[in-house]
């Protein structure tokens, strides 16, 4: 895939004024939305529902890429599916049966992305990365936004793009956590193809500009 994807993350926007920050990611140069939704069981931290999601989709122009950060996901597939969320990722330490969760989320016509922990090895895809469209590599700890960037993460996304190519898969490589314009070209360039960032953009003077400038740091 030679088009690189940017992916802001609205847990970082004004939650007081969501449809003013929807409306820039609509006419900046990102590509999608990322959707951050936490529990409070699997991760920390409260993010927001199936409401804010609909309210959401009813005004995003670009794909709804959204990231289960929740015990048991397999209960709200369909839920999401009709909220029209495009791409439904889960995560790894939170699937007891990955597989058919994967193909639920697919039957429901949405991509499957699997999410992974900075602790979780790479190698537990091994027997399932045909059939995945997205992995998520954290490269934070899940459930606040604003942390810093896990060095160790460089090393995961090259081990990952090994076992891609070694498997014939087509699964896509993104990285959610501490994305900035100092490790974003590092990133790619090391096989990265979707940059989920928050902070970074949504605490900038000028997000349309910032959108632009990563864009064009990884061209």
């Amino acid at each position: 895939m030679s088009k690189k994807i940017i992916a802001p993350s609205l847990l970082a926007s004004d939650f007081a004024n969501l449809q003013r920050d929807i409306e820039m990611v609509n006419q900046s140069e990102a590509d999608w939305f990322h959707l951050d939704i936490m529990d409070g069981m699997f991760v920390p931290n409260i993010s927001f529902g199936m409401p804010v999601v609909k309210a959401i989709a009813k005004h995003a122009k670009k794909t709804l890429d959204t990231h289960l950060m929740i015990m048991d996901p397999d209960r709200y597939i369909k839920t999401f599916a009709d909220l029209g969320v495009h791409n439904l990722t889960v995560h790894y330490e939170a699937c007891p049966h990955l597989h058919r969760t994967l193909q639920a989320i697919k039957a429901e016509g949405m991509k499957a992305g699997v999410a992974m922990n900075p602790h979780t090895s790479i190698h537990v895809l091994e027997d399932i990365i045909q059939e995945v469209d997205i992995v998520n590599l954290m490269s934070v700890n899940p459930g606040f936004g604003g942390q810093s960037f896990i060095e160790h993460t460089y090393k995961k996304v090259a081990d990952l793009k090994n076992l891609i190519l070694r498997k014939n898969s087509n699964a896509l490589i993104e990285i959610d956590g501490g994305v900035n314009a100092t490790n974003a070209k590092k990133l790619v360039d090391t096989g990265v193809d979707v940059l989920v960032a928050g902070n970074f953009v949504f605490s900038s003077e000028n997000p349309t500009q910032t959108i632009k400038e990563l864009k064009e740091e990884i061209a």
